[in-house]
Order: C-alpha cells, then sequence, then structure tokens
C-alpha cells in the first residue's frame, strides 16, 4: 500500500448514491456514539468534555474518510464492511475521549472496560475485510481506512497505557511510528512507495495490538506491562526497519510490488 496521499475528489461530485449511503451509515454511528459517551460520562462523572472530546476525534476520522472516499470507486454503496470500520472508528473515538480525563480513585473497573471495548475493536478488524470481500466491495479506500484505524487504535492505547501509569512516556513511540513514517514519506518520496503485502506486516499489528490491550489489565503489574510493551516497541520498530530496508534498497527503481512475505 501506497503512503502516497489519497486521491482528493470534492464530495459534492461523488456519485449521488455513495454520498448519501457513506452520509447515512455517519450518521447512525454518531448518534450511537453520543448515546454511549453520554453513558460513560455518567458513569464515572465526567463533564461534557468527554462526549465532546469522542466526538472531535470521531468527527476528524469522518473527515478523512469522506476527503479519501474516492478511492472506493467504482462501487456505488459504502458497504457494510466500511460501515463497520467506521463502527471500529466511533469505539477507538470513545477511547480517545478517555484520555486525559481524571481516573477514579480505583480505576481498576474503568480499566477493564477499556480492555474489553479495546478487545472488541480489535476482533472485528478480523471482519470487516472478508465481509468486503464477500459482498463485492472491496477497496483501496476499505484497505486504507482499515490500516488508519489500526494506527489510531495503537496511539489511543498508548496514551492510556501512560495515563494508567503501566509504563513511561518512551510507550507513546510506538503510537508515533506510524504517523512518523508517514510524514518521512513526505519529506523523502522513496519512502512513500508502495509496499508489497505482507503477513509479517499484519501479524506484527495484531500482536502489537494484543501486547498494548493486555498492558492496560488491571491484574498486570507495572513492571509487567513495561516489559511487555517494550517487547512491543522493539517488534514494531524491527518491522518498520525492515520496510525502510526494502524501499530504501528500490529508492532509484521503477515501484513494484512483491511476493507477500
Amino acid at each position: 500500500m501506497s503512503l502516497a496521499a489519497p486521491p482528493v475528489l470534492p464530495f459534492g461530485r461523488l456519485p449521488p448514491r455513495l454520498r448519501r449511503s457513506a452520509l447515512g451509515v455517519a450518521l447512525m454511528v454518531v448518534l450511537l456514539l453520543l448515546v454511549v459517551a453520554m453513558a460513560v460520562a455518567a458513569w464515572m462523572g465526567w463533564s461534557a468534555a468527554y462526549a465532546l472530546q469522542s466526538l472531535a476525534v470521531f468527527a476528524l476520522g469522518v473527515l478523512l474518510v469522506l476527503q479519501g472516499l474516492a478511492e472506493h470507486a467504482p462501487h456505488e454503496r459504502f458497504g457494510a464492511a466500511n460501515g463497520l470500520t467506521l463502527m471500529r472508528l466511533a469505539m477507538i473515538a470513545l477511547l480517545a475521549g478517555v484520555v486525559g480525563r481524571p481516573l477514579p480513585a480505583d480505576p481498576a473497573p474503568l480499566a477493564w472496560v477499556i480492555v474489553v471495548f479495546a478487545t472488541t475493536t480489535a476482533v472485528l478488524d478480523a471482519a470487516d475485510g472478508p465481509l468486503a470481500r464477500t459482498q463485492g466491495l472491496a477497496s483501496e479506500f476499505g484497505a486504507r481506512f482499515d490500516m488508519e484505524c489500526d494506527a489510531l487504535l495503537v496511539a489511543v492505547l498508548c496514551f492510556l497505557i501512560l495515563q494508567f501509569d503501566k509504563a513511561g512516556a518512551w510507550v507513546l513511540a510506538a503510537g508515533a511510528m506510524r504517523y512518523a513514517f508517514v510524514l518521512a514519506g513526505r519529506v523523502w518520496p522513496w519512502i512513500a512507495q508502495p509496499l508489497f503485502p505482507s503477513w509479517r506486516r499484519k501479524s506484527v499489528c495484531v500482536v502489537q495490538i494484543t501486547l498494548l490491550i493486555v498492558c492496560l489489565g488491571p491484574i498486570i503489574s507495572r513492571g509487567t506491562s513495561q516489559a511487555i510493551a517494550a517487547a512491543g516497541l522493539l517488534m514494531l520498530s524491527a518491522s518498520f526497519a525492515a520496510d525502510l530496508g526494502w524501499l530504501y534498497r528500490r529508492r532509484s527503481r521503477r515501484p513494484h510490488m512483491e511476493p507477500s512475505t
């Protein structure tokens, strides 16, 4: 997948059916997000800032989704798979709303809710791809949308690990790595070239998310969570280093795809 920016097509010029489909799904999901956010805020005794922060994260994600929707062509339906990924984005936004909020004297119940919520979000990641292929609606847009949700989930989990004092600020490096990679591609175009499909890359993503969720478990001591987070960071760094090495060796060649590894 390329790191280059998706084609920007004015939303009004998209196929009418696709526009209506995407907006309809987004409206349903945002209403559900607001209901859940208000319930969580009431349970935790938080102000409306929690719901507003969650909504802001989701709204930003939706704006980026609409900007890249041209990549969903030639399909004219948003599709259930993208709707599921949009639901995942809403769940990640609800987790992001916790960042910076005051924690209760006993944070364990909240931590368990976060673990269950994050696990559900991660498990749903396995369903959207097969669903898109089953419906004949697979697209570059859907693949990119799914990948960016994974990157955001990693970043949010890293912030929560720091907030719950399960590791030091260094854990944020794992959440920043994907975004640093994209920014580097703006400076050095050879980094923005397409990468070959890789089971190694997909497996590292799944393992990384799993390790970060484990770190948040209340039964995991700080020392253990630091060791787990450090192992995940090393694994993720090695994966990014492998991709950088592959791209660097081909920086003066025409981009091409290689078999999956």
